[in-house]
């Protein structure tokens, strides 16, 4: 296989950029991902990339709900502090204002959307599982356009 020509297809893929949310009892985990598709209307299904080795990964399948948070295009910011562990500091997370709704789990306040998840499956594969969550509750707090990877120049795929 033509490695470089393997990048480019894979990197001209559409990708969004999205926080998500997890936790159980005390414990609250957020990363930025961009492997994320909707795979059902009835029920509403998405599916996520999750990096096994991160902590999140653990928590959603622990927890069975996780929150996906839509960032808008002047939200490369919020992407970039989710890069990193996210910490709880007087009801913000990472300093961003958090809620909870149904599933408990923090909602990015400022995010331009959100869809609260069940946990219906895991496919562990290569270094990521797809997670598929059932949604069961969804929000708009601002109409934006959508952030996507080729508007920050970041890179994450190929």
């Amino acid at each position: 296989m033509d490695l470089q020509a393997k990048k480019h297809a894979l990197r001209s893929l559409t990708y969004g950029l999205y926080v998500v949310t997890s936790g159980i009892d005390n414990e609250v985990c957020a990363g930025t991902i961009n492997w994320l598709s909707q795979a059902s209307f009835s029920p509403p299904l998405v599916m996520a990339g999750v990096k096994k080795e991160n902590r999140l990964h653990d928590i959603i399948k622990q927890s069975g709900v996780f929150v996906v948070n839509i960032l808008g295009d002047a939200q490369k910011d919020m992407a970039e502090a989710f890069y990193r562990p996210a910490l709880i500091e007087n009801e913000t997370l990472s300093g961003y204002s958090i809620k909870t709704n149904t599933t408990g789990v923090p909602i990015l306040s400022n995010a331009s959307s959100f869809l609260e998840c069940t946990l219906t499956q895991i496919f562990e594969g290569g270094d990521h599982s797809v997670v598929i969550g059932e949604v069961i509750e969804a929000g708009v707090h601002s109409e934006q356009r959508p952030l996507d990877m080729r508007t920050t120049g970041w890179f994450y795929g190929g």
